[in-house]
């Protein structure tokens, strides 16, 4: 879920609840005083009706005369007047089916109230000199209840309206927030190895954004030296390094070729001679691991066809190590021959699939090596197979690392720079690599390319 879905959706849940809490403030609140007021309009009728029954005089006319002129009518409006027994203390004759509770409370406290639904009871308790008693004024209420029927479904529309406009206010109000980090995305993502020196439009302010932004551009800064940096490296390590090494070279081949040396010096000249040529193609494979990292289009790309380049590299194998037998099989070449060619540098491709197919030369002990070129869900499919030595299961989640041979290689030269630089190239053309290897059965390498979509 996306920071501004989850910010429209945080702001409806807040919103939501305290919609909710003030509704049910609000009914809960007219409620108790609608309840309320008519329990009061009860309770005076309860007055009433003491002075019409239980105080019998000269005024109970003139209080009926009251209570019917003056006094609505309540809907099954009923009084009860029941006296309690002389001779035993709290004994009445019950006049409605009430719960004990409510006469009990009569009796202890002078009044009482209670309610079934819309059926409503207000009673007290009056002493006299004719005795004790207890008056009952028993009425519904069904305008109150309408009135709060009406209260619930205006409350549920404007709690239903509320959260509507609740969500498009967290829409909008989201989007803003998150406008100027979307700019932000928009404007890293056209930041690449090739336009480092690009930054980011500074926000005016102190709040997060602006430190967002300000972090992007010192993290831009320190890419940048860092390119620069390894920019020069890959420029000036080729001659700078290169040129003692051909000295030495030089030097140890003229010291072979005049024929005065003893043979113990000849041997270590030859060992200087073989040590040489080994650093020479350390250094050759360390400044194409180095290259591989830039962005592919300071490397001269173009259309390149794979079917092809497997054929350059086949031939170049083979003047490398004569004893290879290779097996070039284009029985798997799609029938569109467009979906055979790839954008990339063609020197750089060639040095990785030609890393491949020595790896498997070298480790079968030059057995044949099957080397296939397909397509398949749309990328360029090749597959390099033999019959060696294998991997361990183990060690092969780690034969992509640097300067890392694995445990069965002992009796083949290596400096474990070869799959590595490989790997770099491949990503570096959006492709992938994948493995599949047994000890002692063999080894099957597939490479994935990215159709050229021109």
């Amino acid at each position: 879920m996306k920071i501004q879905e989850k910010i429209t959706l945080f702001f409806v849940i807040i919103a939501t609840t305290g919609l909710i809490l003030v509704n049910g403030a609000i009914f809960y609140f007219v409620s108790s005083f609608t309840f309320e007021d008519f329990f009061k309009r009860l309770e005076a009728r309860v007055n009433l009706s003491a002075e019409i029954n239980v105080h019998p005089d000269s005024r109970s006319e003139a209080y009926q005369h009251v209570r019917s002129r003056y006094l609505e009518k309540l809907d099954n409006e009923q009084d009860y007047v029941s006296k309690m027994d002389s001779g035993t203390q709290n004994t009445f004759k019950k006049p409605l089916p009430l719960p004990d509770k409510f006469y009990n409370e009569i009796i202890g406290t002078g009044k009482a109230r209670y309610n079934e639904g819309n059926h409503f009871y207000a009673g007290s308790f009056f002493k006299t000199e004719q005795g004790n008693y207890i008056v009952i004024v028993a009425a519904e209420d069904p305008y109150g209840f309408k009135e709060l029927e009406q209260l619930k479904k205006v409350l549920l529309i404007v709690f239903a309206i509320s959260i509507l406009l609740t969500y498009i206010a967290g829409k909008i109000f989201s989007y803003y927030t998150i406008k100027p980090v979307r700019s932000i995305i928009r404007s890293v993502k056209k930041i690449s190895a090739d336009n480092l020196n690009s930054r980011l439009t500074e926000v005016k302010g102190k709040d997060e954004i602006a430190e967002l932004v300000l972090t992007f551009n010192n993290m831009l800064t320190r890419l940048e030296t860092s390119f620069e940096t390894q920019n020069n490296f890959v420029s000036n390590a080729s001659h700078e390094l290169r040129t003692p090494l051909t000295i030495i070279t030089s030097e140890a081949e003229l010291l072979l070729t005049n024929g005065n040396l003893s043979p113990t010096n000849g041997e270590t000249v030859k060992t200087i001679l073989s040590e040489a040529e080994k650093l020479v193609n350390i250094l050759s494979s360390l400044l194409g691991m180095a290259q591989s990292g830039f962005n592919g289009k300071k490397q001269n790309w173009e259309r390149i066809r794979m079917d092809e380049l497997i054929l350059t590299v086949a031939d170049h194998v083979k003047k490398i190590e004569p004893k290879s037998i290779l097996d070039v099989n284009f029985s798997n070449l799609p029938e569109n021959e467009s979906l055979l060619y790839t954008e990339g540098n063609a020197n750089l491709l060639q040095l990785a699939v030609s890393n491949i197919i020595l790896n498997a030369c070298k480790y079968s002990n030059n057995n044949p090596v099957t080397i296939s070129v397909g397509s398949e869900n749309g990328r360029i499919l090749i597959v390099v197979s033999d019959i060696g030595i294998g991997i361990p299961m183990d060690e092969q989640q780690h034969i992509f690392e640097p300067f890392f041979r694995a445990s069965n290689t002992g009796d083949f030269e290596g400096h474990g720079i070869g799959l590595p630089l490989t790997l770099n190239i491949i990503r570096l053309h959006k492709g992938s690599i994948g493995i599949r290897s047994e000890e002692q059965v063999g080894t099957e390498i597939q490479i994935m390319l990215p159709v050229d979509s021109n």
